[in-house]
């Protein structure tokens, strides 16, 4: 198997390539999980021992905060309005004429702020910023870039790794807020089109269900989506190897790893929701 040097501080460590069906992966290479368990902690390790030089990795974070969270912010209210009007509309139908119209506000908000609005924004950026990040580092391990930055001194974790990761935590979760506001936007104008709601109706339902923790959930979400979204993409992207078919194959995976992680984070948030 190739071998990269992508953790810095001179550690050496093995890379082994997720090919498209992780599942098939898990079952052929029992012990790649173990490997790549190991590779993740100590690309981890690499990130927090980084940090300690923020004169490096801060000019470039916000660099990748402009292309991870500025541009996503059209795509991420869009797919949110649609998901919030959605909502409402069915909303509309299932309980119209047996209940008070303004549980339509409540649905909404509930289900916006606690759920679409941060797996919407998971989702979406798993697939725009998930592939673009296991792309770009996968073609710079291909073209052995990432060589050339250890022959002149430089860590490929501290430029490459960091920033990425740390524009996510500073961005989704920022993304998330603007995609709670955009479904919530969306769910409100559906409803006065589409059913016998009024404004004071639907807001009274928003601030009869609406309580503090469950915006902090939301963003906490985010922040947990972000983490998970860029570091997965980034330690996929090192361990690229095999010329443009493997640069093909990580952006695939990087978007495969990144949605499942998403959907998997989702699940113990529900319990996390469940015990607050």
């Amino acid at each position: 198997m190739d071998r990269i040097n992508a953790v810095g501080g001179g550690e050496s460590v093995g890379h082994w390539m997720i090919p498209g069906n992780a599942l098939s992966a898990l079952g052929a290479r029992p012990f790649a999980v173990l490997r790549l368990t190991g590779e993740a902690w100590l690309t981890a390790r690499a990130c927090l021992r980084a940090l300690r030089q923020p004169r490096t990795y801060l000019p470039l974070t916000f660099a990748q905060a402009r292309d991870i969270g500025v541009a996503s912010v059209p795509l991420v209210a869009v797919v949110a309005m649609i998901s919030g009007a959605v909502t409402s509309q069915q909303t509309g139908y299932q309980f119209t004429g047996s209940l008070p119209v303004w549980i339509v506000g409540s649905v909404v908000a509930a289900s916006v702020i606690t759920e679409l609005g941060p797996v919407i924004t998971g989702l979406v950026l798993a697939g725009r910023v998930g592939a673009r990040i296991g792309a770009e580092l996968g073609t710079m391990a291909v073209t052995d870039q990432l060589g050339a930055l250890q022959a002149v001194g430089r860590d490929p974790v501290l430029y490459l790794v960091v920033p990425r990761v740390l524009a996510g935590l500073m961005t989704v979760p920022a993304l998330v807020a603007i995609a709670d506001g955009a479904g919530l936007l969306a769910g409100w104008a559906l409803a006065l089109l589409t059913m016998p709601v009024t404004t004071a109706e639907f807001t009274y339902g928003v601030r009869w269900w609406f309580h503090d923790f469950a915006l902090w959930f939301s963003l906490l979400k985010g922040l947990a989506f972000g983490l998970a979204i860029t570091f997965i993409a980034c330690l996929v992207g090192l361990r690229t190897t095999g010329g443009a078919e493997g640069v093909g194959r990580a952006a695939t995976s990087a978007v495969v790893s990144g949605t499942v992680a998403v959907m998997v984070l989702d699940v113990i948030f529900v319990r996390l929701l469940k015990v607050f």
